[in-house]
């Protein structure tokens, strides 16, 4: 492993950070697309907010903390919280669909006995790819709902809504397979060839590492997976140290974007600040002068000429003092 570690040059690593954040960007944007789909159309500055704050989540055990800083998160913009669990768990189960899709398609290209080891787990495509569909979704989505004493969802999934979804998945795992390819293909220094492997072999690796919801992050399991899935290119100690320089990308990744989570959530509070601040000036103005006009007027008997520097203004008569 540490040849292979000392071969690795900066300016690919750091092209590989790239690839991580902006394949992160995409999976944001297909949970966007789903949430509004549902109902809730949010900003894409509020929903980099929610999404990349509460990934961190995912690096405490168990799946639960990140989901219930999803939905909480979304609560502070008006998100209903069944209409953002149910926005969570969809693009979870499209993220897995999708990402074993590119996997089973890229594989047999590449490595026809990886993928003969991850059948059984390629199986689950055409499963979940039935229940994906936006008739048998909601129902099962309100049959969840119901289960859980909750109201139904207010709005069906819709084909267009899924297919804006599924198009942002394929770029984002697109863009996590060339995360991986840079770090590949300067260990191996075998130029693209090694593109569709390293495409398939994380998409495999990270969809089976979501699902094994009791390793935080899927920390050791996807390291496994990818190393297992690049055998057929790799020797274990190079494959390891890909892997490992990969989760340290992808945790700098997730650091930097829900840092960059925490300075829109502080951004957004200064704003709402200073956009209150002139019509609360305004009103300390006007009922200063209501204040003022009150403690100068003074009743007096008979009509009263109007006040030459107000002429707009009758004077107030005696019933009304």
């Amino acid at each position: 492993m540490h040849p292979a570690l000392s071969r690795l040059r900066w300016y690919f690593v750091a092209g590989s950070l790239a690839a991580a954040m902006a394949g992160s960007a995409c999976m944001m944007l297909a949970w966007r697309a789903l949430l509004g789909d549902l109902g809730s159309r949010l900003p894409v500055p509020a929903a980099a907010r929610v999404t990349f704050v509460a990934q961190l989540g995912k690096y405490l055990p168990g799946a639960i903390w990140s989901f219930a800083a999803h939905v909480e998160l979304g609560h502070d913009y008006q998100v209903p919280r069944r209409r953002g669990a149910a926005s969570v768990v969809v693009a979870l189960a499209v993220s897995v669909a999708v990402g074993l899709m590119i996997a089973a398609t890229a594989l047999p290209l590449s490595s026809p006995d990886v993928l003969r080891r991850f059948l059984p787990a390629l199986a689950l495509v055409p499963v979940i790819a039935v229940c994906l569909a936006p008739p048998i979704l909601h129902r099962i989505l309100n049959s969840a709902l119901r289960i859980i004493r909750q109201e139904p969802l207010e709005h069906p999934l819709s084909w267009r809504g899924l297919g804006v979804a599924l198009a942002w998945n394929v770029l984002g795992w697109l863009l996590y397979g060339i995360q991986v390819w840079l770090l590949l293909a300067d260990v191996a220094r075998d130029g693209t060839r090694s593109l569709l492997i390293a495409v398939g072999a994380y998409s495999l690796a990270f969809s089976l590492a979501l699902v094994l919801v009791i390793f935080p992050g899927g920390i050791g399991a996807r390291e496994l997976l990818l190393v297992a899935a690049l055998a057929p290119l790799l020797a274990h100690g190079p494959a390891l140290a890909v892997a490992l320089v990969t989760r340290l990308v992808t945790t700098v990744s997730d650091l930097t974007w829900g840092a960059i989570g925490v300075v829109l959530r502080r951004a957004a509070s200064v704003t709402a600040l200073a956009g209150e601040k002139p019509a609360a000036a305004a009103d300390r103005r006007q009922a200063g002068r209501h204040r003022k006009a009150a403690s100068s007027w003074r009743p007096r008997s008979g009509p009263q000429p109007a006040d030459p520097a107000d002429p707009g203004i009758p004077p107030l008569p005696e019933a009304a003092a």
